[in-house]
């Protein structure tokens, strides 16, 4: 059904409220997604089931302490090129944050006293890699040179929708060597790669930790596009706090989405995608309220959009295809903690990876993840404290069927195994404990609305790099998906990659 003819069904309801687009959800990718067509004149609606905007990159806040949700290790907010998509997103909308640089993305505690530094600085990195490898020196600098050469091919374009024939005509002629080189990076892992210049085990086990970090995956299973962006860009673009926490991102966007005549409705949870002759015209509220739309954009998880919003009886092939190729990742036991400041000596780094045993990298409670915000920006916290929030896979099976004593005395478990790991990084941490709240899977499953709390879609086996990775379309006219479970996937910078791609994939069908 074209466009004009959806609208002609649409205004025969004159009783219901019509947008030209309905966003589910208001992570980061449905924000993005929201903000550019409402740039573009779009009547545009975001429905959030929460009290504030974000998911993910949303906060809390507790007795003087403000918390980030998730990490607050951010990309996407360089000041040149084209892959700083934060920037830009905030840009189309006239809004910006104040952003505080950090000249290190992770301090790594590895196993057999691996402990080294991923600085800013391309060289230095480098130099203190090879120290630990110097019969790896040339196969350390061909790899990693290597993610530059992805990274520059994607940093020389304007990063919309691949499923749009005129963008990718106009982009090629263009940027011919730029296209080429990524048509050639698409069907390979970043392990195809590495393996290709390194040989010694340990250096290879390292990088698959660079890896996991972000993409909950090893190398084998990590495209290269992904790992060549995320490998180069914190050296260029790098990393950057917003100021006020993570959660302002979310609120800025929000803002400059009503700026342009957007709306966004909190404690408005979408419980059915409404279709009319297998098209999506609009969705209903827990209440029974209904909004119709001539296009509908689901920003939960594919999981929750196609057996949940929708009949999963009624699961399109290519949907049943994608969860045959990918399954969903573990989620995450987090600690907040506030802490007394003397408890973090001089020099401490605010992002750090904690691992004693390799054959336990992705095992539940195997990595720990930790991150400082307060030491980019004090006033996240009471004077004197520090926010120390940590966290470490999970799986949502070993949350169930407890009482809700049996519960409370597994999350305080839990937390202090995670403590007396972390003592070893900072000494002194369980005396100067000033405040904790512990999450479990359940509670990110309860508060993000995420089918068992995971933090995305991983890989079943190998895969041909992204190829397998859907794009924002689905095989039900009028409906798109985006975030995690589009092209390319996990990070911040990733899904508001999928935003624009979505946006502007929407932009064209509707002939804006």
């Amino acid at each position: 059904m074209p466009a004009t003819s959806i609208s002609y069904f649409l205004e025969d309801k004159p009783d219901q409220t019509v947008f030209d687009v309905i966003v589910i959800g208001s992570g980061i990718g449905g924000l993005v997604t929201a903000t550019q067509l409402a740039a573009k004149g779009a009547k545009v609606l975001v429905l959030e089931s929460y009290l504030i905007p974000g998911g993910s990159a949303g906060y809390f806040e507790r007795e003087g302490y403000r918390f980030d949700v998730g990490a607050s290790m951010i990309f996407g907010f360089g000041d040149q090129g084209t892959t700083n998509l934060l920037t830009r997103a905030l840009k189309a909308v006239d809004m910006s944050i104040e952003t505080i640089p950090d000249s290190v993305q992770i301090d790594y505690h590895l196993p057999n006293g691996l402990n080294l530094k991923v600085h800013r600085d391309y060289d230095k990195f480098l130099q203190e890699l090879t120290e630990y490898f110097p019969h790896e020196r040339q196969g350390i600098r061909q790899f990693y040179n290597e993610c530059w050469k992805v990274f520059n091919c994607l940093n020389a374009m304007d990063l919309l929708s691949l499923e749009e024939p005129r963008y990718l005509t106009r982009v090629f002629f263009q940027h011919p060597l730029a296209c080429l080189g990524l048509v050639k990076y698409l069907p390979q892992n970043a392990g195809d790669i590495a393996r290709r210049y390194i040989k010694d085990p340990t250096l290879l086990k390292f990088i698959d930790m660079e890896c996991y970090c972000w993409s909950v995956v090893p190398a084998d299973l990590t495209p290269m596009i992904n790992a060549g962006m995320v490998f180069s860009d914190r050296h260029y673009g790098g990393i950057n706090y917003p100021k006020g926490g993570v959660g302002q991102i979310a609120q800025k966007l929000v803002e400059g989405l009503e700026k342009f005549g957007g709306k966004i409705q909190y404690k408005a949870k979408v419980t059915k995608i409404l279709k009319q002759k297998n098209r999506a015209v609009g969705v209903q509220l827990a209440d029974g309220k209904v909004y119709h739309a001539k296009r509908i954009v689901s920003n939960a998880t594919r999981w929750d959009t196609f057996e949940k919003l929708l009949p999963v009886e009624e699961m399109p092939a290519a949907e049943k295809s994608w969860q045959q190729r990918y399954q969903k990742s573990p989620s995450f036991l987090s600690l907040h903690l506030g802490v007394k400041a003397d408890v973090l000596s001089p020099g401490t780094e605010c992002h750090h990876i904690l691992l004693e045993d390799w054959q336990k990298m992705e095992a539940p409670e195997g990595t720990i993840f930790v991150s400082i915000p307060t030491l980019l920006d004090p006033d996240l916290a009471p004077a004197g404290h520090h926010i120390i929030h940590t966290f470490t896979p999970s799986w949502i099976e070993d949350w169930q069927k407890l009482s809700a004593t049996e519960y409370e005395e597994k999350k305080e478990e839990a937390a202090g195994r995670i403590i007396e790991r972390l003592e070893k990084i900072f000494p002194g941490l369980d005396a100067g404990l000033d405040y904790m709240e512990v999450g479990t899977p359940r509670t990110h499953r309860r508060f993000l609305g995420r089918e068992h709390g995971t933090y995305g879609p991983i890989p079943r086996r190998k895969l041909l790099g992204l190829l397998g990775m859907p794009f924002n379309r689905t095989a039900i006219p009028g409906l798109y998906c985006v975030g995690d479970s589009t092209f390319p996937g996990q990070g911040l910078n990733a899904v508001a990659f999928s935003g624009f791609a979505c946006a502007h994939r929407i932009a064209v069908d509707l002939g804006m």
